[in-house]
Formats: C-alpha cells, structure tokens, sequence
C-alpha cells in the first residue's frame, strides 16, 4: 500500500500520504457503494403522490394510470389505476378497475379490485368482483358481489362463459 501511493503521488511525503490515503479510500469508497445503492434502490420505492381530481372536474372519457388516482369530482368513463380512491363528494359512471379501489362516494358501473372496500359513505350501483372485499356499516350496494382469484383479469371472464354457453 505505502510503495501504490508512493508510485501514484511521487512529490508527496509518506507519512500524511499513508494516513490521508488510508483514510479517504475508507471514507470514500464506503459512503460511494451505499450511495449508488441508495439511489438505485430508493428509485423503485419513490413513489409519487397519488392524482387527484378536484371536486369542480367533470371528466368526460376513460383514465388509466399505473399510480395512485383520487378522484373527488365526477368522472363519466372507465378507470384503471393501481390504487383508486373515490372520495365522498364524487361520482364515477363507468367500470373501475384496480389493484386497491376505496369507495368512499358513488359509483354507476362494474367494480373490480384485488381489494374493494365500501366505506360507510360508500354507494355503489353495480356488480363487484374482488379477491378481497370489506364493506362497512351504512355502505349502499346494489348489485351482486362475485370472489376471484385473478378479477382483473377480463379475459378469464370470457373465457369460462364461453364453455358455458
């Protein structure tokens, strides 16, 4: 190690060398891997806030997003998101899709989610398919309520009416 330094930095004496490059490698190098690191991991779970679409917004057509959608005013279309959150004040005509979906206000149309839960406020008018679904006291629902192991998947649906037919 003393003869590298030497080697690299020939005008420089050896002793503040040996402990200036002794200490700066460690230094640098550990905080240097754990921030590359950091930054490569930390890119998958930055998550951005979810959108939300304000009380005054009337949206006529489909939204489709991979993140996290609130919708607090009215949407006429379908929504596919990863977590949906439809807020007291708002009103949804059309199929929602996704991974979580949290009812708080009103939806006209197909429900569809790994998770479904119906809060107290919740009215739905529409048949729901879920792996998962929890519905709170005072929740409207009408409509039936059907489990699936996979309910996004649209074509699975498809494909085990057609034999049937």
């Amino acid at each position: 190690m003393f003869s590298k330094s030497k080697i690299n930095e020939p005008g420089t004496p050896a002793a503040p060398e040996s402990a200036d490059t002794a200490a700066k490698p460690a230094a640098t190098a550990a905080p240097a891997a754990p921030a590359k690191s950091d930054f490569k991991s930390s890119a998958p779970k930055a998550k951005p806030p979810a959108s939300t679409l304000s009380t005054d917004l009337h949206i006529t057509g489909n939204l489709k997003t991979t993140g996290d959608i609130q919708i607090e005013g009215t949407v006429d279309g379908d929504i596919r998101a990863h977590l949906l959150t439809v807020g007291e004040g708002a009103t949804v005509n059309g199929e929602c899709m996704a991974d979580d979906v949290v009812v708080n206000g009103r939806i006209v149309g197909t429900v569809r989610g790994l998770k479904v839960r119906l809060t107290s406020s919740a009215r739905v008018e529409g048949d729901i398919i879920h792996k998962t679904i929890a519905i709170e006291s005072g929740a409207h629902f009408e409509g039936s309520v059907q489990r699936q192991d996979d309910p996004l998947n649209t074509t699975a649906k498809a494909a085990k009416a057609a034999p049937k037919a």
